[in-house]
């Protein structure tokens, strides 16, 4: 089944974009920039295609639609919610999965229509179970510090390439479902807990052990304090080609540059 829906998270590929669902535990999946930093950032050329995509419009928030041409990897012909109007999320909370409130990330999610979901503030969504995305949708968190909490990632092929992943508290990177996870050139920095090196969870249906057959592995990356990835499935096996996005540079140079990475500092009608 093709997942038919763009999520621009700003998680992966360096500081930016991803093109379907990717979790992370609470507190952990970073969506966005900053409308109200005082700070101006400089318009050059950054490695990122997605980045050097967009961020050098100073009418961004009204050329929102435009980000829609910069996705790359498996996701990259997905036009997501570019036919449709937009959404405005204005309520962080989820509490009844099954019958969301207008206004909630769920209820955008899942409605039957192309939508470009935006958000009205900085906020924190606290996930009472996973986001069944439906097709043609963007979920766009530029202009808001917005963190999503819980919920890892389903179907679907994933590649996360040159990020910082900190202190965890469950897990860096989880799935369900038989997801495709390629990991290339991060950082991953566990805490001091010994209870918490695992970069990598499952959730499988059954509780049982068919994880093992699932495509997860990771190269050059780099594992610090005790961090450990447990790897799955056929190291080899073609399906790694279809989450492949972009070249990775080697993690070693995330070390040196990691004070600027996060939260991007833009304000409206300035290049980002």
């Amino acid at each position: 089944m093709s997942i038919v829906c763009t999520i621009f998270l700003f998680l992966l590929n360096a500081s930016s974009t991803i093109s379907s669902a990717f979790a992370k535990p609470p507190i952990a999946r970073q969506l966005s920039t900053s409308e109200t930093s005082n700070s101006t950032a400089s318009c050059s050329a950054t490695g990122n295609p997605i980045d050097d995509c967009w961020r050098c419009d100073e009418n961004w928030k009204s050329n929102r639609k435009n980000l829609a041409d910069c996705a790359v990897g498996f996701g990259r012909d997905s036009v997501g919610g570019r036919a449709g109007e937009y959404y405005t999320v204005t309520d962080s909370g989820d509490d009844d999965p099954l019958n969301p409130s207008p206004g909630t990330l769920r209820y955008a999610a899942t409605q039957d229509q192309p939508l470009w979901i935006i958000f009205d503030r900085d906020m924190v969504i606290q996930l009472k179970e996973d986001i069944q995305v439906s097709s043609y949708k963007t979920i766009d968190g530029r202009g808001n510090n917005v963190q999503i909490a819980y919920g890892p990632c389903r179907h679907g092929y994933f590649h996360i390439v040159n990020n910082i992943y900190r202190e965890w508290e469950m897990y860096a990177i989880g799935g369900s479902a038989n997801p495709t996870i390629f990991s290339q050139g991060n950082v991953f920095i566990a805490s001091d807990n010994q209870f918490t090196k695992e970069v990598t969870k499952r959730e499988s249906v059954d509780g049982g052990d068919e994880w093992k057959e699932w495509n997860w592995k990771s190269e050059g990356d780099e594992m610090l304090n005790g961090a450990f990835f447990v790897p799955s499935g056929n190291e080899d096996s073609p399906s790694y080609a279809k989450t492949s996005s972009m070249v990775a540079r080697p993690a070693s140079l995330l070390k040196t540059t990691h004070p600027s990475v996060g939260v991007l500092s833009c304000q409206i009608d300035q290049p980002c």
